[in-house]
């Protein structure tokens, strides 16, 4: 095990919080992680645009080029083996993984959800909490399980909800709340894995 957790940054599109791992990782020297590898499940995602810039190797996995989603999943095991990856952060990764996958990378695969957990999981979270009223909504960070959404919180930030809240209003701020707990948890869970 490196002095930096290598680490590997899984997108499907924009890529805005992996900007803010990016950035993170770049701005602090002691920063306990280094993100090597970013993965995209669509070679026209911008986040890979964002990656190579950063002088990160990319590689886009179609997972329409694999008969189902375990062949898709091994196939990605295999690449993190190839460059030697100790820890996964799902940034917007719109695919769910197998049972097996998540089970090998126990411990060692975070995701951000756009809610507080453990309510509202799942999609569409902005829209949801504006429909039933919610006085405040936020994000989480926590670990990967085979249940979605459901694995041990790492860190969450709340976010008031405001009058005449839109769902690009909200869904702005929650995005900023976002960018600023990802990094902080990556680092928490990188000092962890390294020991």
């Amino acid at each position: 095990m490196t002095c930096k957790a290598r680490t590997a940054v899984f997108i499907s599109g924009n890529g805005s919080n992996l900007q803010a791992l990016i950035d993170a990782t770049r701005n602090d020297t002691s920063f306990p992680a280094e993100i090597v590898l970013v993965l995209s499940n669509k070679a026209d995602a911008y986040g890979l645009t964002r990656a190579r810039e950063a002088g990160i190797t990319t590689i886009a996995v179609s997972h329409k080029d694999y008969p189902n989603r375990t062949a898709f999943d091994d196939a990605m095991h295999q690449i993190m083996k190839e460059y030697e990856i100790e820890l996964i952060c799902l940034a917007g990764f719109m695919r769910l993984l197998t049972p097996d996958f998540t089970q090998k990378w126990a411990g060692r695969m975070i995701n951000i959800h756009p809610s507080l957990l453990p309510d509202y999981k799942g999609l569409d979270t902005h829209r949801r909490v504006l429909e039933d009223g919610c006085h405040e909504t936020g994000c989480t960070v926590h670990y990967v399980i085979a249940d979605m959404d459901a694995g041990e919180i790492i860190m969450q930030e709340r976010v008031p909800i405001i009058a005449g809240d839109t769902v690009e209003a909200l869904q702005q701020r929650v995005h900023a709340a976002e960018h600023r707990i990802y990094p902080y948890a990556l680092k928490e869970v990188a000092e962890k894995l390294l020991g």
